[in-house]
């Protein structure tokens, strides 16, 4: 159905370009002369100003000649790092790495690349297509900041399908969770940690002690907590006046969620008041929970195209978010697809082309299904 050729060398040539987050204008630069060319009414939104950043949402909408409700495909244009001076690497096998140096890129050039190929092959072949909008979010990365911003008004699909998971391509993640940050400033008492180290309050040891009755890793089945960064201190020989750490709650449970940042939130108060010391806390969300029912429209025609291309399905859940998170928050019911990357966020992540070419006729199929 689709062109291998051409989507290995648009994969090819998009990894090239740098499109850290909030550094996106080259890519999204490229992706509006594309979506152009193939016919959609473009626009870019000023995300970007929110965050500083140099590039808004890219937005588009193609008219079908079907009577089917129109349906959103979505792909971010950002990517982790190292993601300076990307090289796309293809093996004899079909597998396709990054020079080692830096990510690849597939999170999410793997889901662009499908979109765009669909489009193409449905213009080519002629092919009867539902309306169909794309979005093409910046800053994805980090915490769906680009999708948090977009104004949904614009938006006519009631449904969507975002197109940025790991796994074999088929799989479908039909619930997320919700991400809560947090920070724990704790304010001890510097002192001479040689001649009077009774006289100050050491926020680090405060902080030890909290983080020895804080459970992390897998709380439960649908619960994670992670303490992933702490500083603290001014010298060897300074009892350490200040200590602050940052870690995050997830849950596909949303009320798990809040409970948990409120039980850790208990532990450091308890701790530092215990030491006299004291606690600045605070919590933001990066995302909200989600889960779409297996019987939904939206899952049922992925599982009835799947199964007309011979393709395996698995529904699952997934830990991580998307800006899927932020869809389901202004009442498109989506799900997030796999599009062939794997091992992502770091210098190991890898796609293949056989992957990329199935994730690309699912989109097709997903466009002109009736």
């Amino acid at each position: 159905m689709v062109n291998k050729s051409r989507i290995l060398e648009e994969f090819c040539i998009l990894v090239g370009i740098d499109a850290l987050s909030y550094q996106e204008r080259e890519i999204a630069d490229i992706l509006k002369i594309y979506l152009t060319e193939l016919g959609f009414e473009v626009k870019e939104d000023n995300a970007g100003t929110f965050y500083a950043g140099n590039c808004g949402n890219i937005y588009g909408y193609l008219a079908g000649d079907l009577k089917e409700d129109p349906l959103l495909f979505s792909a971010h244009m950002d990517t982790v790092g190292p993601g300076h001076n990307k090289k796309a690497v293809v093996h004899e096998d079909g597998k396709i790495t990054s020079d080692g140096n830096t990510v690849l890129g597939a999170d999410d050039l793997s889901g662009i690349v499908a979109i765009l190929e669909a489009v193409r092959t449905i213009k080519e072949g002629g092919l009867s297509h539902r309306s169909i909008e794309v979005l093409f979010p910046i800053a994805e990365e980090v915490y769906i900041r680009g999708s948090e911003v977009f104004d949904y008004n614009i938006i006519k699909s009631k449904e969507a399908y975002v197109l940025d998971l790991s796994g074999p391509v088929g799989t479908a993640a039909l619930s997320a969770p919700t991400l809560v940050s947090f920070t724990a400033q704790i304010q001890g008492k510097s002192a001479h940690a040689g001649f009077a180290p009774e006289l100050g309050i050491n926020a680090i040891a405060v902080a030890a002690q909290a983080i020895g009755l804080i459970k992390q890793g897998r709380i439960d089945d649908e619960t994670t907590v992670n303490i992933g960064l702490i500083e603290g201190g001014k010298a060897r020989n300074i009892v350490s006046d200040q200590c602050i750490l940052k870690g995050e709650i997830r849950s596909l449970t949303h009320d798990k969620a809040l409970s948990e940042g409120k039980n850790i939130e208990r532990i450091f108060s308890d701790i530092t008041a215990q030491n006299h010391a004291t606690l600045d806390f605070s919590t933001e969300f990066g995302c909200l929970s989600y889960k779409v029912e297996e019987k939904h429209r939206v899952v049922r025609r992925f599982q009835k195209v799947c199964d007309e291309l011979g393709y395996d399905t698995q529904l699952t859940s997934t830990f991580g978010g998307s800006d899927n998170n932020n869809f389901m928050r202004h009442g498109i019911t989506g799900i997030v697809i796999a599009c062939g990357m794997n091992q992502v966020h770091s210098c190991d992540e890898y796609t293949h082309i056989d992957e990329l070419v199935k994730c690309a006729n699912i989109v097709v199929k997903l466009m002109t299904q009736t």
